[in-house]
Order: structure tokens, then sequence, then C-alpha cells
């Protein structure tokens, strides 16, 4: 997609980012390194001296993001005070920034997931099968299907199960669930979300839950 558009495609790795700083790796059933890559993101800014970083965030997938402006401002440290919020009137939007500060802007910040889906429709875009209804072995833990992989510890009580799902979000495999789904078009996806009073965070996010505020935390840190 990169080579169509004539865009340059830059790539950091969490990866490389716990070997050069020594980071401690997570440990638990679930282990995810989803909350490394604010370490990543950051030295990724600073590199390359981006002034903003444009992301798809929206308000009504975590109630921390509808904390959000459309323009988000980050300290010279990357972080993020929601006391600091500048007031975005009508379509006007504050981009003034100090030296080493940047700006997170969140185009579709007033999106629904009903409206991404709609677009996704209307514009034909493609996408990966993952989001469609398959068959696929999963973890039921707390009323939430963790796909089985090499990165989750099974426990000898665990209950594994093969299910129909899709998934609403895609990320890291230890912190997203999947949903039972017979989904497999984009007019039987639409109709499920018409029809769910769950958020898709709500819903798919094992590490939203470790308290009331863990995605707050996060993007206090710097998290995108």
């Amino acid at each position: 997609m990169a080579k169509e558009l004539g865009a340059e495609l830059i790539v950091r790795n969490v990866e490389d980012t716990i070997k050069a700083k020594n980071l401690t790796e997570p440990k638990g059933k679930f282990a995810s390194r989803n909350w490394l890559q604010t370490h990543t993101l950051l030295d990724t800014i600073e590199e390359f001296k981006f002034d903003a970083c444009i992301g798809g965030a929206r308000r009504d997938e975590e109630k921390a993001r509808a904390k959000e402006r459309i323009f988000s401002v980050r300290d010279e440290f990357g972080q993020w005070d929601p006391k600091l919020q500048r007031p975005e009137l009508w379509n006007i939007y504050n981009g003034r920034i100090h030296k080493g500060e940047n700006v997170r802007v969140f185009p579709i910040s007033n999106w629904t997931e009903l409206d991404v889906w709609s677009y996704i429709k209307s514009e034909k875009v493609q996408l990966p099968s993952i989001y469609f209804a398959h068959d696929r072995e999963v973890l039921v833990h707390e009323g939430q299907l963790i796909a089985v992989s090499d990165f989750i510890t099974i426990d000898e009580t665990d209950t594994i199960v093969n299910k129909r799902v899709r998934y609403r979000t895609v990320g890291d495999m230890t912190c997203t669930a999947a949903v039972e789904s017979n989904a497999e078009t984009l007019d039987e996806v639409v109709n499920e979300i018409m029809a769910t009073r769950i958020s898709e965070r709500g819903e798919t996010r094992i590490d939203d839950r470790v308290t009331e505020a863990a995605m707050e935390d996060r993007k206090k840190g710097g998290y995108f």
C-alpha cells in the first residue's frame, strides 16, 4: 500500500526497544507487550522530530478516549494531561505547540464503529478475513474468547473450545478477544454492530480490565 500511495513506510519494533533499553518482559497468563509500545512510539517521534501523529482512535471505543480532543497535545516527554485539553468550538482546532511537543490528531474521533463499517462498505475497502466470521480454537476466560496460540499460558483447568468468531479490532493476540459471530459479509457485520450494546474495546480488550483507569494511565504515559 505504501508503494501504491508513494508514501514512506517507517517501521520500528517493540522487540528492538526491549533489547536496547533492557526492559522487563511482561509475565502472566496473557503476557502482553502492549504497554511497551509507548517506549517505541515516543523514541520514534523523538528520532524523526514529528510535530503531528495521526491516529484512528474514536470516542465510542473507551471512556479515556472520550476525554481527548481531535487535536490532542502531548508535552516534551510525550505525556498527555486530560485536564489541559484545548477547547474545540465547531471545526476550529488549535495546533500550536512548543518546541519538543507534538500533537496527536484523531480525524475520525467523532465517528462510531458503525460509521467506520459504513465507510468501508461505501468505499469498498479491502479487509483481511480475520474481521469476518471464521472457525477458531479459543480459550474461554471470564466470558471472553482468546485465540489459542504460543503467546498465552494454557492451564489444565482452562476451557478450550472451537467457535465461529470474528474480530471487532485487531491487536496483540494476548490481549485482544474475539466475539462469537456468523457475519461473513459487510452487511452482516453492520447488522451485528447495530444490535450490540457493548463497545468494541469493552467486549474485546483484556488489558483495559486491569483497572478502571487502565487506558487513561497508559495514555498519560504517551500511549497512542
